[in-house]
């Protein structure tokens, strides 16, 4: 694994997921090398509130394509109908089929205790897939991975049934501009939908230099991640870097996926 690039896809539900939850990491990797593949397994058909249908799932498709670009890695966004994913056995096959043709060494995707079902079902498919990915006899048409990857889940704040525990936490400061680029080509998310359903909409600038100079109050979230698992960025970095760090993205590994040991975690994640 240390002599080659590695390979990390992240399952998302919708086009924006990955970018908010894990666009740093994608950044970070890129430009070390590494190949990175974010997945949206919905088309992001439903998310507005004036628009939807094709002509949504054709804008975030291009939305979703330009932030890719920004961060030098792959963006597919699937077919599936926006609030309407479900954990069948056709869509775990299809998640399948979508890890053994990419052999990533690392999987990330939602936790299944997610307040959207999208998230929630998105978790559910990806934690199925795990171990039936090295299985011959099942999706006989794409080969069976000799090995179970590492599989780690996005970061969230709920609670229950158990809180979100990362044992990765990493630092983004030098890479966040970049990531709210990628935000920023969502346009139909980050200055349409999301200000609409939260009743900020009349707060969005017109002009594009406007939109970006307010999409920074996302820095907020990036920085609470980084308050929140201070012990954990201390730990990685050494007490003087890990206090210093303002913006972190972090992952809790999956006890589906294969083992991550400490000594591991430099590898998987060389930052």
């Amino acid at each position: 694994m240390a002599n080659r690039p590695l390979r990390i896809i992240v399952f998302g539900a919708h086009p924006d997921d990955c970018d908010i939850k894990a666009g740093g990491l994608a950044i970070n990797y890129a430009a070390l090398g590494h190949e990175v593949r974010f997945v949206s397994l919905t088309n992001g058909d439903a998310g507005h509130h004036e628009m939807g249908g094709i002509a949504l799932a054709r804008r975030r498709r291009a939305e979703a394509q330009a932030a890719g670009a920004v961060a030098g890695i792959e963006y597919h966004v699937t077919d599936i109908h926006d609030g309407e994913l479900e954990p069948t056995l056709e869509n775990r096959k299809h998640v399948i089929r979508m890890i053994r043709s990419y052999t990533p060494d690392l999987i990330l995707t939602h936790r299944p205790n997610d307040y959207h079902p999208d998230h929630r079902y998105a978790g559910i498919l990806v934690q199925d897939a795990a171990y039936m990915v090295t299985v011959p006899n099942v999706c006989t048409d794409v080969p069976a991975l000799a090995y179970n990857p590492v599989i780690a889940y996005l970061s969230d704040n709920f609670r229950y049934p158990a809180p979100f525990t990362p044992e990765v936490a990493i630092d983004i400061d030098a890479v966040v501009d970049k990531k709210l680029d990628m935000l920023h080509y969502h346009t139909s998310q980050m200055y349409e939908w999301l200000p609409f359903n939260a009743g900020r909409l009349d707060e969005v600038p017109k002009s594009p230099r406007q939109r970006r100079k307010w999409l920074e109050h996302r820095l907020e979230q990036f920085r609470a991640v980084a308050d929140r698992h201070r012990d954990i960025l201390v730990k990685h970095y050494g007490e003087s870097r890990g206090r210093a760090v303002r913006y972190a993205e972090a992952f809790q590994v999956c006890e589906y996926g294969g083992a991550l040991p400490p000594e591991n975690i430099p590898v998987l994640f060389p930052f």
